[in-house]
Parts: C-alpha cells; structure tokens; sequence
C-alpha cells in the first residue's frame, strides 16, 4: 500500500491555536526571503560545471551523512550504498535505502528529504520498498532536464549567496570558472586551514610542501609559513572570501611568545611532535588567526568538540568524513582565554563559535557572547540542527546573549537540495519561539516580526559581511 506525501502547511508550529496563528503570520513574512548560506559544503565544481546531476542516489544520498551514517548503523555496508566504491550500482544503492526509509522516523532528515521529494520532485506518494523505483526513475528523469542543473535549481530557491569551504592548498579553480563563466550566482569560499595547521592531520607535512609551492615561500620556517597563510588568505578574499573557518579537536587557545611559537612549529614539522604539542601549536594558530583577521578582515569560525573518524575502520577504508564523528564535552571558558586576553575586547575581530555540547550553552557560550565584543554565537550545529535542537538553542542562549549576539541561521551541509529544506524549519522554529515571546507578553508583535526577519535573513548576513 502506497502513502500519501503531504506537507502539513502548520508543520513545526505551536500546538496553542492562538500561538500558532501568530506563527504563521510571522512565517509568511519570512518564508520566501532570500536564502544567506554562509558556511556549508557544498562542491563548488557543481556550479563551475552546471553539469546535469547524474540520478538519485548521486545527488541525495552519496553526499548526505546524516543518511548514510542511519543505514550504516543498521547494518547496511557502505560500500553497497556506494560510498567509496564507485562500481556500486545506484539503483541497488538507492533500493536500500527506500527499503529502509522508516528508520527515519522523527529525526531532522525525514523532514527535509520529505520536503525535497515533495516541493522539489513534486512526489506525491511516500518514499518505501514499493515506491523505490518510482521515485528513482522519476527523480533521475528530472535531473536530466535543464530545470534542474545546479545552477537553476541555485536561481529557484532564491539563493544569495552560498559560500563553500576550501584548504589553503586548494587551486580555488571551480571558483574562478564560476566568475569567468559570467553566471551571476553568487558562489565564495571559505578558507578552512586545518590540513596545514593541525599536525595530527594526515600528510601534514607533504601539505606544507604543497603549500610552499603553492605561495613561494619557505613553509619550513616559521615566518614562511605565518607569511604563507597571510598569502593564500589574501587570495581567498579575492575570491570572494569573507571568512575562516576552523575544525578543531578543542576551543584551546594559547599566546605563546614569537620565540616560544618558533620553537613549537620546529618540533610540529620535524614530525616527532607528541599530542600535547600538537594541541598547544593547533591553540596557537587560533590566536595567529585572530591576528592576521584583524589585518584583512576575514570572519573567523570556530567548529570545535568533534571526535573525528572515531571508527578506525571505516576511516582506514574510506577516509574523512563517512558520519563517524562524534560529539565531545567542550570547555570555552579556560579554553578561549588567552586569545580574549589578547583581542577579546577589540570590536574589529569577529569570532563566531559553534559547539556540539548543548551543556555549554548557558553556562559558557551565551555568557562569553553576551559579554566580549567580537564574540558571537552561530546557530545550532550538527547533530543539534534539529527543530528540538534550535528550540534548546533560543531557550538556553536568548536571556543571557540576546539575540543580536547570535548569527541567524546556517545550513552547513553538503546535501545541496537541503539546503532551502533546512532554512524553510530554522524559520518555522524561530517563528514558533517569536510567537511564544509574544504570547507570554515578552515581546510586542512589531518586534517579533523584526525579529523574524533578521534571524532568517539580516544577521547572517550582517555577520558575515556579505
């Protein structure tokens, strides 16, 4: 028996009635506002190329880890959903996961796949085993008409701007075919220098030479190597860049002298560096970061708390980012010291912080945000970009931080097609959270509807300088 597909038009919005009908006022207001996509993942060769998506699986499911990471801990291999292995056939791949679609029940991603099956592909059954080829076929089908290149599915969804996320070691080229192909969508980077500041990071050192070679200078000493960083930097805003973006273990940060620094990044790249080292060097960059971002401007972003690749396996076979991380307790208090110390009460530098402990929240992040003047909070992150998540968020952060010391909204993904699934709930949940305010006579009406429209469009905007 086949379901219906149907988007409740309510979905995500107060049970009160009364509650709900101020919702639905404010999300009227904001529901087609342009779409500010600062930090995400999305493959900028996409947009180069606009070529044609291939079919279903390729677009929906390869690049989605939230899916597979779900089907992966039922049991399903991998490499039959054609991660890794490219001779999986995707019509088998994309059974599966139909077969499979009900372990999805109440979580983040059912809301938005259902909403990419129904507004996107018009698909008015529910996704299972009986509709798995249906769906496949129809989908597949569409993704070969010029409606749905990248780059018109990009102009549909009213999409601003959507910045991607590149190594200091990246050629930038799909950017710069994008600005020569005269297409006007506007697609930036991000610079994201993990892969040459974090020792534990596989082929560290080759990524040094890479980086040299790259910029001219000698990444094997230390002013080389900060002038190096300040080099591609520079690059990357001529790209379009307006920020950093930094996925560290910890939120540590460190203050080191210039002698102290130059003998740590001696021992880091002689390769015989211990954990405790490779922390305290990671700690520093943070700081050398906040430094040269002051000089050119550039939004830093700090993702910290994730334990990466923590399945050894997987991670052995297949490599990063295969839905094997997990979230870790972070400390921002101690940790982020010694740079505030050093730049905290200097407006210039802007600092957003994310976190995966929600525990956090109140006790560190909402207080440090509400406090130093280049701090501010980014929405809620990952495994919390949740409609429960989002609540926690507003109800955890608002009455110490406010809500001009948050950022708006993020997508974060690298699922191009949830990219408007995911705004569309952030700006239900916000609406929902305005509506509460007012109903409890927290907020008059005008200002919830301001409000409204700087969470879903103005503050991220503002924030990162776009």
């Amino acid at each position: 028996m086949n379901r219906m597909l149907e988007l409740h038009p309510d979905r995500l919005l107060p049970v009160d009635p009364a509650t709900r009908d101020l919702a639905r006022v404010l999300y009227a207001q904001v529901k087609d506002l342009p779409i500010i996509s600062p930090h995400g993942h999305t493959d900028p060769e996409w947009f180069a190329t606009d070529a044609n998506f291939g079919n279903a699986a390729e677009l929906l499911l390869h690049p989605d880890h939230y899916v597979f990471r779900m089907l992966y801990s039922q049991g399903v291999p991998l490499a039959d959903l054609g991660i890794g292995n490219p001779a999986a056939d995707p019509r088998e791949s994309w059974r599966l996961f139909a077969q499979r679609y009900y372990l999805f029940r109440g979580t983040p991603s059912r809301m938005w796949l259902d909403w990419v099956f129904a507004e996107v592909f018009g698909m008015g059954v529910q996704l299972s085993a009986q509709t798995a080829d249906l769906y496949f076929d129809t989908i597949t089908e569409m993704l070969a008409s010029n409606a749905f290149r990248p780059r018109a599915l990009f102009e549909r969804y009213n999409i601003e701007v959507i910045a991607t996320t590149e190594s200091p070691i990246d050629s930038l080229e799909h950017h710069a075919a994008i600005r020569a192909s005269g297409w006007q969508g506007r697609v930036i980077t991000a610079y994201r220098p993990d892969p040459v500041v974090d020792p534990e990071f596989e082929g560290f050192r080759a990524n040094l030479k890479t980086l040299a070679d790259l910029t001219g200078e000698d990444c094997f000493s230390w002013p080389g190597y900060l002038a190096a960083h300040r080099q591609r930097r520079a690059f990357f805003a001529s790209m379009g860049a307006t920020s950093t973006d930094h996925g560290h273990p910890t939120a540590q940060t460190a203050n080191l002298s210039p002698a102290e620094a130059e003998a740590l990044f001696a021992k880091v790249t002689s390769g015989g560096c211990t954990s405790a080292e490779a922390e305290l060097f990671r700690a520093q960059m943070l700081t050398e970061m906040a430094a040269m971002s002051l000089d050119d401007g550039l939004v830093m972003q700090l993702h910290p708390g994730a334990f990466r690749n923590h399945n050894a396996q997987v991670f052995a076979a297949l490599g990063r980012d295969k839905g094997a991380d997990i979230p870790t307790r972070t400390d921002y208090v101690h940790a982020l010291k010694p740079l505030l110390d050093r730049f905290g009460n200097d407006a210039r530098l802007s600092l957003i912080l994310f976190t995966l402990d929600e525990t956090a929240y109140a006790r560190e992040l909402a207080p440090l945000a509400g406090h130093y003047p280049c701090l501010k909070l980014g929405p809620a992150w990952w495994f919390h970009d949740s409609p429960e998540g989002m609540r926690r968020f507003r109800r955890m952060c608002t009455e110490t931080a406010g809500f001009y010391n948050t950022v708006g909204f993020n997508d974060d993904t690298r699922a191009f097609l949830s990219i408007p699934a995911r705004h569309d709930v952030a700006r239900r949940i916000d609406c929902g959270f305005l509506a509460d305010l007012v109903m409890e006579h927290r907020l008059e009406d005008w200002e919830a509807a301001e409000l409204a429209q700087d969470l879903s469009y103005n503050l991220a905007k503002a924030a990162y300088k776009l």
